[in-house]
């Protein structure tokens, strides 16, 4: 009998602590070169199931998709990040707001422009929340990297 109430208390640890590295979005980072040593950073997030990521301009009470980026001497951005995707906007009771985010995907876009020719590294951090029709998860910050230039 001892057994199985040790036996049962192991397996609700493991599903309690799975329970709480709960991390719905998964991002992936690339460059594409538009034009002689112009680059597009795409910074795009996979969102899972229910789960929904606030656009940069996410409305009032959440906190909205940021991005900041590590100094380069060898890059100068052109513009602001740009978002592709299907954007959504609903009322949302609980901020007492109409809210913005992406369901499933979106592409962060964000263009630069290398001063050489030498090759070098796009870096920064991404901040974000996402909220499913239950929770929301606390702000996360990651960083990234994304190669460009060279040959």
């Amino acid at each position: 009998m001892k057994r199985i109430f040790t036996l049962l208390g192991f397996m609700m640890m493991a599903g309690f602590a799975k329970a709480q590295i709960n991390n719905p979005v998964t991002w992936t980072y690339s460059a594409k070169k538009v034009a002689d040593k112009v680059y597009e950073i795409h910074m795009t997030a996979n969102i899972d199931g229910n789960w929904h990521l606030y656009a940069q301009d996410a409305g009032e009470g959440p906190e909205p998709t940021t991005f900041s980026f590590t100094a380069n001497p060898l890059i100068t951005f052109d513009g602001k990040v740009k978002e592709v995707g299907k954007l959504e906007k609903s009322y949302d009771k609980n901020f007492n707001s109409v809210l913005k985010y992406y369901a499933k995907k979106v592409d962060f876009v964000q263009k630069v422009k290398v001063k050489s020719s030498a090759a070098t590294v796009v870096k920064g951090t991404v901040n974000y929340m996402v909220c499913n029709d239950r929770q929301c998860l606390p702000p996360k910050d990651v960083p990234f990297s994304v190669k460009v230039g060279g040959k």
